[in-house]
């Protein structure tokens, strides 16, 4: 295929993809601040489109195309683009999961820790003028039980670290986990109603689906101990909020945090009125490494689809 490519570039990106994709002589347009319209008016003018999470690639703007080859999300959730719209359309759709994935471990290791040991509300109150060493009693990681669900790249990742801090890993996933896998990091298998019962922090690392929309509903956080905390660093509509809402208001679950909503931005959110919950905006990819990691992955997938080499 012919290097004589037209790029639109959606969204911010790490300077690297620009410079992959210039150096293999590819004509690039970014606008990072293009507007839903902008796109439809200009998307037929295209051979490649980028995009990251902030924009939506619909199938109104698909069915625009006239040239588009590939559609490339750099991270790794496809919600956001119509991909079964695209593949009608013969359109390559690709991501970047490699990119993300210690990124977002990491960040569920900060919350968890963030939730064990209070510090939000330690820095909060001294802050405030209090200094509470007595009534700040946390708890620690070591020997904890660990669910995980979505044993992908980043749940796996996420269970290595958690395996470094003696964390006991509950691991569910649809597909099987291989049992090498789960031998070096002395994973316990189990479906997600005995995950959810045992673990004293779960953490969900699922694509948004029809079979993933609210798995965490009323009755299965009704199942959960009352010292459990749970951490959503995938897609908000994992979890139904309303409930989630109603069990920690009542104490029925010890905490959560979130990074990820059902609506977002998620700035009035009653969740965020509660004092056992930790909310982000949705950061769980954003650092340096993990944006320039991604958009390496993404320019070089590029190239290797326009050579035929995948």
């Amino acid at each position: 295929m012919s290097m004589d490519q037209s790029v639109l570039i959606c969204d911010q990106v790490a300077p690297i993809l620009n410079d992959i994709l210039q150096k293999n002589g590819l004509k690039i347009t970014y606008e990072p601040e293009i507007t839903p319209d902008q796109i439809k008016e200009k998307i037929s003018n295209f051979d490649i489109v980028i995009v990251r999470s902030r924009t939506k690639i619909t199938k109104e703007m698909i069915d625009r195309t006239t040239k588009c080859k590939i559609i490339a999300r750099v991270g790794v959730g496809l919600d956001n683009i119509d991909v079964e719209a695209a593949k009608t359309k013969g359109i390559r759709v690709i991501n970047a999961v490699e990119g993300a994935m210690n990124a977002v471990a990491e960040l569920v290791l900060g919350l968890m820790l963030s939730m064990a040991r209070e510090i939000p509300r330690a820095d909060r109150e001294i802050r405030n003028g209090k200094w509470l060493k007595k009534e700040l009693m946390g708890s620690e990681l070591s020997g904890k039980y660990l669910g995980i669900v979505g044993l992908g790249n980043i749940g796996k990742r996420l269970a290595k670290l958690a395996r470094g801090l003696n964390m006991n890993i509950i691991g569910f996933d649809v597909m099987p986990i291989a049992d090498d896998f789960a031998r070096d990091v002395g994973l316990i298998k189990a479906d997600i109603d005995t995950l959810l019962s045992s673990a004293d922090y779960v953490s969900f690392h699922v694509p948004l689906t029809d079979a993933t929309n609210h798995l965490v509903n009323a009755k299965r956080i009704s199942t959960m101990k009352k010292t459990a905390y749970i951490i959503n660093t995938s897609r908000g509509e994992i979890i139904d909020e309303n409930a989630l809402y109603d069990a920690l208001k009542d104490g029925r679950i010890a905490g959560a945090a979130l990074d990820v909503f059902e609506k977002e931005p998620a700035v009035g959110n009653k969740l965020t009125l509660l004092p056992n919950i930790i909310c982000t905006p949705h950061i769980g990819a954003q650092t340096k490494e993990a944006q320039t990691l991604a958009a390496n992955v993404i320019g070089e997938k590029i190239i290797m689809i326009l050579r035929g080499v995948i």
